[in-house]
């Protein structure tokens, strides 16, 4: 077992870390509709308003504002920026619906992971005071509102 700690993620970074929450929700509610044999279109819908509403403006924000503290050659900024290719290719490619949000599913929630385990700790660690007031000023949290036209996920 780790004695680490986990890090406490700077304010700056702390909505962002909420809105990874809702992201791992959204993995969470397509494994929930599989389980609950819903028709894919139906967690399609759910995922593309998810993908418009909230990916999107958030990738945004991360790429402009976040990454950009690190340097583009950086290993894992390199990462991310890929892991933010696949998932835009992965959310707007007509495909099979059960094999794209199963791909969804999973790399959503790997980058994630990836991002509040590895990327952000490092940029918090390098990041000076000017920076993380410019995030806090350029990303001003909102609450959450939910699409809950169609709660398949119950």
């Amino acid at each position: 077992m780790s004695d680490k700690k986990p890090q406490k993620r700077h304010k700056a970074l702390q909505p962002l870390s909420r809105e990874h929450h809702h992201g791992l929700l959204l993995s969470w509610k397509i494994r929930s509709g599989f389980s609950k044999n819903i028709a894919p279109e139906r967690i399609k819908r759910y995922a593309d308003w998810f993908y418009e509403n909230h990916l999107i403006p958030h990738f945004k924000i991360e790429e402009a504002h976040i990454f950009t503290i690190l340097n583009d050659d950086h290993e894992l900024v390199k990462r991310a920026l890929a892991d933010h290719r696949r998932l835009k290719r992965l959310f707007t490619e007509e495909s099979d619906d059960i094999k794209r949000l199963s791909k969804i599913e999973e790399e959503l929630d790997k980058h994630i992971r990836f991002e509040e385990r590895v990327l952000f700790p490092e940029i918090q660690k390098i990041a000076t005071e000017n920076q993380l007031a410019l995030i806090e000023e350029v990303h001003q949290e909102h609450d959450f509102v939910d699409n809950i036209e169609d709660e398949f996920w119950k």
